[in-house]
């Protein structure tokens, strides 16, 4: 147990997110995923699951530690149906008022239709799977710098 680590932060997370570099990218997923198939195409080949967790939770402790990255234009990623970019789900929504309180800024978010964001997430660092059962709770994550 360590100070300020929120206690869902596994040690196999905390090492992940600590390893990650700026422009790295981290994902966050819903129980739907196919977080194993998909983990063992990224950088690391990484899987980390938070169980009994929801993305919310995950999101604001992952985001108490990891800074999202300032130089581009949406730090944040979100899964989105085929065809329907602009749909719009309580847990995107959710999403964006943590990202935003975890950054004390506005941070833009960009949709990723689902076949594409399955992709995308095969060239992140890791992936991180919860017990979200909401659809379309997947998220990319692009680590930032910390200037202090």
């Amino acid at each position: 147990m360590l100070k300020t680590i929120p206690p869902l932060v596994t040690p196999e997370l905390l090492q992940t997110l600590a390893a990650m570099g700026h422009g790295d990218e981290i994902v966050l997923v819903d129980r739907n995923f196919p977080a194993a198939s998909v983990a063992a195409e990224t950088v690391t080949g990484t899987l980390v699951q938070l169980t009994g967790v929801g993305t919310n939770e995950a999101a604001r402790a992952i985001l108490s530690l990891l800074p999202l990255d300032s130089f581009v234009e949406a730090p944040v990623r979100y899964m989105a149906p085929e065809g329907e970019p602009e749909a719009d789900f309580e847990v995107h929504r959710d999403m964006q008022e943590i990202v935003d309180a975890a950054e004390g800024r506005s941070v833009a978010m960009e949709a990723v239709e689902r076949f594409d964001f399955y992709d995308e997430a095969k060239t992140t660092y890791a992936v991180v799977r919860t017990a979200e059962s909401r659809p379309y709770g997947c998220f990319i994550f692009k680590k930032g710098v910390i200037f202090d």
